[in-house]
């Protein structure tokens, strides 16, 4: 898989200590309907990183290997840009035996991914936060997630 980062204990974008995998790519569909410059972005400095690859494998081992994550996050740029290499990250979890959380952060709105969310309604325990990033609006809590996130257009739902 492609990433960008991976931060093996994160306490920020879940309510469960989670390994957070930064993707790669991002079509900066929040700044071009804002009307605002990419470089307002907080993920902007994330794209600037050189591209790093690292196998399921490697993954699944860092991740199995630290007792005190429950959960893995992926998130910014924009996962589903890498939608083959998200799913098969998620299906190589499953296989060995992790049913633990997978939540995905994307600023997608739901209608925008329906067929890339049929297909990961078919693994157990994934957890998806839609929403474009809106500068400016009022933050508010997300229940499922249990973390504010940046405003109201931006929700999570558990698809299975």
């Amino acid at each position: 898989m492609r990433v960008k980062a991976i931060v093996d204990e994160d306490f920020v974008n879940y309510k469960k200590a989670s390994m957070f995998i930064g993707t790669c790519f991002c079509d900066w569909k929040c700044c071009t309907e804002s009307g605002f410059g990419k470089e307002i972005c907080q993920n902007s400095p994330t794209a600037q990183q050189p591209n790093i690859e690292i196998t399921n494998e490697q993954i699944y081992n860092r991740y199995i290997s630290n007792p005190i994550t429950s959960a893995i996050v992926v998130g910014g740029l924009e996962p589903f840009l890498q939608f083959s290499e998200l799913l098969s990250l998620v299906i190589y979890f499953r296989s060995h035996g992790c049913q633990d959380d997978f939540v995905i952060y994307t600023g997608y709105r739901f209608e925008e991914i329906t067929t890339f969310v049929l297909y990961l309604a078919k693994q157990k325990n994934i957890i998806i936060k839609y929403g474009r990033y809106v500068p400016g609006d009022t933050p508010h809590f997300d229940d499922v997630l249990g973390v504010n996130l940046a405003n109201k257009e931006q929700y999570a739902r558990k698809i299975s």
